[in-house]
């Protein structure tokens, strides 16, 4: 999954994901200096597998009750399942097109379960709690824009690359004049300040990198 970048322009509006949490225990406010290790990911309702799992699951199933329905008819069963049920009678266990089939079957199950048991939202970033009914989360290129618009304000600095993920942000910038020592502290104490503003139950680490521009050939 690519990370996402900060772009070009200016600072808009950050979309930020809210939503009551189900009844049961709830997450006490954060207060400061609290630990925020209870904040968790959003969770994936997982529209689009839930939908295809569903409809290939009553397209199979209609076809078959449709079949064993006719044959109770007295009507003759589909070819292909007359050539299925002779295949599946003939062929042994170790046959390649057994175990192939198998292993699809094996990895789709496998892939749905991994989807069931993990959050996804991997582009939304959990923040603090503020009150026990409300949680939020602020999407990683928002957060990365914010950033990058920060650290153009440092002086020194001609141009900003921003790479927003998890657990890390790397963040390189170019800087025209004054000492690169100087810049990279600058920069680190901006944005750090600006990280701390966004309010995230789990900030990443900060890694900032400064250099000259390319000098121009001829």
């Amino acid at each position: 999954m690519s990370e996402p970048h900060g772009s070009e322009g200016t600072t808009q509006r950050l979309p930020v994901i809210l939503e009551k949490p189900d009844s049961g225990p709830q997450t006490p406010p954060h207060e400061p200096g609290a630990p925020a290790a209870a904040v968790r990911r959003f969770w994936s309702v997982r529209r689009a597998p839930a939908a295809l799992t569903a409809l290939a699951v009553l397209a199979v199933a209609g076809v078959f009750l449709y079949d064993i329905a006719a044959v109770r008819a007295d009507r003759p069963a589909m070819r292909w399942r007359r050539e299925l049920a002779h295949q599946l009678a003939q062929r042994p266990l170790d046959d390649t097109w057994v175990l192939t089939g198998a292993g699809v079957a094996a990895a789709l199950g496998l892939l749905l379960l991994v989807l069931a048991v993990t959050p996804g939202h991997r582009d939304v970033l959990p923040m603090r709690p503020t009150h026990p009914d409300v949680r939020a989360g602020l999407h990683r290129d928002a957060a990365a824009l914010v950033l990058r618009d920060r650290a153009m304000e440092v002086s020194g600095v001609q141009s900003v690359h921003v790479r927003m993920g998890r657990r890390r942000i790397d963040v390189r910038a170019v800087s025209h004049f004054r000492d690169l020592d100087d810049v990279r502290a600058d920069l680190e104490a901006t944005l750090g300040a600006a990280l701390d503003g966004l309010a995230l139950a789990h900030p990443p680490a900060l890694s900032a990198h400064v250099r000259r521009p390319p000098r121009k050939k001829g």
